[in-house]
């Protein structure tokens, strides 16, 4: 999947970036904030699609002793940087579009409009290979990525539609105004993106992992009595790591509770990265020294 996700990076950088030169030209020379502000629009585009090239790029290195996890993260920090961006973009288009509202400027609707439908269609082209090609459902920097290029085909259906209201009716204040619209839309995006890549890098837990029924689990394991210390967390989307503690009766085989317990977490909760200590009822782990604290790293 990563020779996927990066072949459809590469192609939706390489339309993104043509069609927002065409925007840009095509902005100044109609006077468009729409398609200026969706020129913007895409040049923060060609930026995420350049960074989440980059994160797939370093994901495809192998770990390290210095990077244990290898080089996963640097997907959720390519995702967060494009959450960014794109409420950097976001505020530029509402800053330029407030300073309009007063005296809305005469734009060229006509040619608007044709340049706006080329961008849409650039961008559904963009969409598409990254759909066809990369894993845009449970990769977040892909994700973030396609994010970027659906909320440019949102920007060049407001343009298209204000090109419309001022060609049919004169209304040229619906430039700024769907400008706005299309801006907040955005920001909700983005909102919704930086908050799950924040989620991540504190190591949040993952949303489809319910802790009290993890511990309902373990605790019907014959021999189990408690556990304590649990942690999950995402190392980055799709990539869950979990460990704990287990308190067993005096004289259990604790090689036993781990062949039950280890695959009970796979199969159920799709946790395939554990590491679990197990402790005997009574037992002074404080005089285990640095094993136990090894087993909380």
């Amino acid at each position: 999947m990563l020779s996927g996700n990066k072949n459809g990076l590469i192609i939706a950088l390489a339309i993104t970036f043509v069609f927002m030169l065409v925007e840009a030209v095509g902005g100044w020379l109609t006077n468009s904030l729409a398609l200026l502000s969706d020129s913007a629009h895409m040049l923060s585009d060609v930026g995420s699609l350049a960074i989440s090239l980059v994160a797939v790029w370093f994901v495809a290195r192998p770990p390290s002793r210095q990077k244990s996890y290898g080089y996963q993260r640097m997907e959720i920090l390519a995702a967060l940087l494009n959450g960014v961006a794109l409420f950097v973009v976001a505020g530029f288009i509402i800053w330029e579009a407030y300073s309009r509202l007063a005296a809305p400027p005469a734009v060229a609707a006509g040619s608007m409009m044709v340049i706006a439908l080329f961008g849409l269609l650039a961008n559904i082209a963009s969409a598409w290979a990254l759909l066809r090609n990369s894993d845009v459902k449970n990769n977040i920097n892909i994700k973030s990525a396609y994010l970027h290029v659906l909320s440019d085909a949102l920007g060049s259906v407001g343009a298209l539609l204000a090109g419309l209201l001022m060609q049919v009716y004169g209304w040229y204040i619906a430039d700024p105004i769907i400008s706005v619209i299309v801006a907040v839309l955005v920001l909700k995006s983005a909102w919704r993106l930086i908050t799950q890549a924040v989620h991540i890098l504190m190591e949040g837990t993952p949303g489809n992992v319910a802790v009290a029924d993890i511990v309902r689990e373990l605790t019907a394991i014959d021999g189990v009595v408690g556990v304590h210390d649990i942690h999950v967390w995402q190392v980055t989307a799709g990539y869950d790591v979990f460990s704990c503690h287990i308190t067993v009766l005096s004289g259990t085989n604790a090689t036993q509770i781990l062949a039950q317990a280890v695959p009970l977490l796979e199969q159920k909760f799709g946790l395939r990265h554990t590491t679990i200590q197990v402790e005997e009822q009574g037992a002074d782990i404080s005089s285990w020294g640095c094993q136990a604290d090894g087993a909380h790293k």
